[in-house]
């Protein structure tokens, strides 16, 4: 049943389409709806759709060429086809019967209404008619006095004209004691022409002469009032262009009331001037900007920052500097649109219509107008650039970028009424230099504010440096050093966060340069070259240079202490910039790019260089670090050794103090270098790696090296052997660059140590205690030692060198029992 139904409704639209076709075809219209006259007309006869159809005729065909089925066939076609035809015409009728009620209902209200309006124009023309006969009956009545009456309307006309001329003189100085200047001007405008025509009739001349006098003296009191200056920019303007029509020169109007307009702008300059303090001293603005950003690290909390920390303030001043933009903008740009717009209107406008056409006013005008807004536009500008230097502190930008706003907004009304002006240009370059100025004031800032945190870091260190040193025994003084208030791991992190804080603050305050609502963040400028070389290169990439350059700088001190940096300031630092080439600053450069929307349209400096120079400085310091550390160890060794006379020493029963020194210090520079880099890897070590001390020095070479005094028969260059061992021993490279683990860092301390010894060892003469004191010594630095380093065997190696060394130097090389150096070494 729904089949059928969506069938139906289906094959509803292709039904009427057949119908009305059928309709369309029975009643001869084509598909618009008009007869087919243009069309191909059919004459066969036995059409039965078309118009020459013979009834007859078809119906002999049929009979003559169909059978009786066929006929009956025909038949039944014929009469569905007319029933269809006459249901369609009913249906269709059904439709409309609204339709045609209607369109009878109009139509008998169109006769009713017709009907009345065939009235009415019938009234009308009645009326036209009369109106006709009496407007002719008039004309024919006073046709005989037609000419008499123009003729008196001209003479009255003249009259009129006589009459205004002759009371033309008094008129005027009527208007004189009114002061109404306007209306004589126009008057003797209007009568000028006539009186100089007829100057040639004495009565004529005598009103002419008389006006001129009075147009003389109304020209002066003009001149006076301009001069003065005291009237109101109207007034001013009325009294320009009433001057202009008396035939002034326009050359000296133009200057008279330039002169006058500079008057007053001058006098808005001095008020702006006098708000500017003079120059600020160089010590003084050095002053403030140290002041302003406090260092990450104090004494006791180093990762707490003051209110200060993010603020450089401004001198004080009367007025901000928004204040100051404003009054300039309120009453000088104010003034001198005012200004430009009369100025236009009087010499520019109004001297392109008229009688003034033709003097060529405009262009002199123009070019003296051009020329007196540039100049006071310069003073004006200067005054400007003195306000926003004296905008030395950065802490509050807002206000700034507020005013330079401000100025570049208001500036945009000079481009509108003086067209081809280059003031709003050169206001532009003003607020582009003052951004400029704000990078670098920045820049000069997060470098001040770098310092300062690295001086306090250097305090913060002082105090527990000496504590760590002290607490730090033999076996583990970390724990002291890690727990105290000031650790590396807390100085590092307070002082990597308060500088990243510090670049992020000083980013968003910059931004405001091209914040949406700001009018001058649409110039190409600050889209593009301000945020790619000012604020990425010039700001941010010269900051990053400026840490790592500032870095290496500690590495360039002198000394055999390595100068007065302190060696966990140099070790911080060298995490520090190791942090910042693996992580830190690909993130401060993305941050950059994304709140800037960085477009490299001109060459950048790449993360990779900047990463590169990072880990150069971290090399660099790190190697420093060892190369101090290293020294700080020998100079103890060197005075142990120079200081002693081993000759005629008495025979050792303990280790010297400096060797349990060296330890200690050994074993607290473990610990400081632990807490910022990580273990490192280490060769494999033996198991009785703290014993070998006896096995190391009753080697055979020791052993042929000794030889000699035991066998005199037999001559032996120990020398020879010793350097024949050397060369199959691998070569030591003592201040070779040291990896970021505490393994390498360590190895390359005790390298520099233990070749001072023994260097000095090679210096000095040994007797026998001597040389057993040199044992008992080197036998206690392997017990420790060798922990520290990445290859066991590079103690051993250096250590054997030592006693080595000191036994050829030896006058009675007799070495000590292992036993009993080790008995002496463990009791301590």
């Amino acid at each position: 049943m729904d089949a059928e139904a969506v069938v139906s409704e289906d094959s509803c639209p292709d039904k009427k389409r057949r119908v009305h076709g059928m309709l369309k075809l029975y009643y001869g219209l084509n598909e618009e709806g008009k007869a087919e006259e243009e069309e191909a007309q059919s004459l066969d006869p036995c059409d039965i759709n078309g118009p020459h159809f013979d009834p007859e005729h078809f119906l002999n065909k049929l009979r003559r060429e169909c059978s009786l089925a066929e006929l009956m066939d025909q038949e039944t076609c014929m009469v569905k086809q007319i029933r269809s035809l006459d249901s369609d015409m009913q249906t269709l009728v059904y439709e409309n019967y609204n339709k045609f009620i209607s369109a009878t209902d109009t139509i008998r209200k169109m006769k009713n209404d017709f009907k009345k309006m065939e009235d009415e124009m019938d009234c009308l023309s009645a009326n036209m008619s009369a109106i006709t006969d009496f407007s002719a009956r008039i004309s024919g009545t006073l046709q005989d006095q037609h000419a008499q009456i123009t003729k008196l309307s001209g003479v009255h006309t003249l009259l009129r004209k006589l009459q205004f001329l002759f009371e033309l003189p008094a008129r005027l100085n009527k208007c004189l004691e009114m002061q109404a200047y306007a209306q004589a001007v126009r008057s003797h405008r209007l009568a000028r022409c006539v009186l100089q025509q007829y100057s040639h009739l004495p009565s004529f001349k005598g009103i002419q002469d008389d006006c001129h006098a009075i147009m003389d003296k109304l020209a002066l009191e003009l001149r006076q009032k301009f001069r003065d200056g005291g009237s109101s920019a109207k007034d001013l303007s009325e009294c320009v262009e009433l001057l202009l029509q008396l035939d002034e020169p326009a050359e000296e109007l133009c200057d008279k009331f330039l002169s006058h307009a500079r008057s007053r702008l001058e006098s808005d300059l001095q008020g702006l001037e006098a708000e500017i303090r003079p120059y600020p001293s160089a010590s003084a603005v050095k002053d403030a900007s140290v002041r302003g950003l406090s260092s990450p690290a104090s004494t006791g909390s180093p990762a707490a920052s003051s209110p200060k920390a993010s603020a450089i303030f401004s001198p004080s001043s009367n007025t901000d500097i928004l204040e100051f933009i404003d009054r300039g903008c309120n009453e000088f740009v104010s003034s001198l649109c005012l200004v430009i717009t009369s100025y236009q209107e009087l010499f520019v406008s109004h001297a392109q219509t008229g009688e003034l056409a033709s003097k060529n006013i405009p262009e002199m005008a123009n070019a003296k107008l051009h020329a007196f807004v540039d100049d006071l536009a310069a003073r004006y500008f200067s005054l400007v650039e003195r306000r926003i230097q004296e905008e030395k502190g950065v802490g509050d930008n807002s206000l700034l970028v507020r005013a330079l706003d401000r100025f570049h907004r208001r500036l945009q009304a000079v481009t509108k009424l003086l067209p081809g002006s280059s003031v709003p240009s050169k206001g532009t370059e003003i607020v582009i230099r003052a951004a400029t100025e704000r990078v670098k004031q920045y820049l000069a800032a997060l470098q001040s504010f770098y310092m300062d945190s690295l001086t306090d870091v250097r305090q913060a260190l002082a105090t527990p440096r000496l504590s760590v040193a002290s607490a730090s025994v033999g076996g583990g003084g970390g724990p002291s050093g890690r727990d105290g208030p000031n650790s590396l791991p807390e100085l590092l992190s307070s002082l990597s966060a308060s500088i990243l804080n510090q670049i992020k603050s000083v980013l968003a305050s910059v931004h405001l340069f091209t914040a949406k609502d700001i009018t001058f963040s649409n110039k190409p400028y600050f889209k593009g070259e301000f945020c790619s070389q000012g604020v990425r290169e010039s700001l941010v990439v010269s900051f990053i240079k400026f840490i790592c350059q500032s870095s290496r700088q500690f590495c360039e001190s002198s000394g055999d202490k390595g100068g007065s940096t302190p060696p966990a300031l140099l070790l911080l630092l060298s995490r520090l910039c190791l942090d910042y080439e693996t992580s830190t600053i690909s993130y401060i450069l993305t941050l950059t790019d994304e709140q800037f929307l960085v477009q490299h349209h001109s060459p950048v400096t790449p993360v990779t260089t900047l990463c590169t120079e990072a880990r150069e400085a971290a090399q660099k310091l790190l190697n420093h670090y060892v190369k101090v550390q290293g020294l700080i160890i020998s100079q103890m060794l060197r005075k142990s050794v120079e200081t002693r006379d081993w000759v005629n020493t008495i025979e050792p029963r303990n280790v010297r103090a400096v060797m349990k020194r060296v330890v200690e210090d050994t074993t607290s520079i473990d610990v400081q270098v632990g807490l910022l880099y990580e273990e490192g890897v280490r060769k494999a070590h033996s198991s009785d790696s703290s014993k070998r001390t006896f096995s190391v020095y009753s080697s055979s070479r020791q052993q042929v090296r000794y030889a000699a005094s035991y066998t005199p028969s037999v001559p032996m260059d120990t020398n020879l052997l010793s350097n024949i061992h050397k060369l199959f021993s691998e070569r030591i490279d003592i201040f070779s660059s040291v990896e970021f683990n505490k393994v390498s860092v360590l190895t390359g301390i005790i390298k520099i140590s233990l070749k001072t010894f023994l260097e000095c060892v090679r210096l000095r003469t040994f007797g026998r205690y001597g040389l057993q004191q040199i044992q008992v010594d080197c036998h206690y630095l392997q017990m420790y030692l060798w922990r520290f380093v990445s290859d066991e065997n590079l103690v051993h190696f250096l250590l054997d060198e030592i006693v080595g060394s000191s036994a050829h130097r030896c006058l009675d090389p007799a070495p000590m029992e292992q036993s009993v150096i080790e008995v002496i070494c463990e009791r301590g």
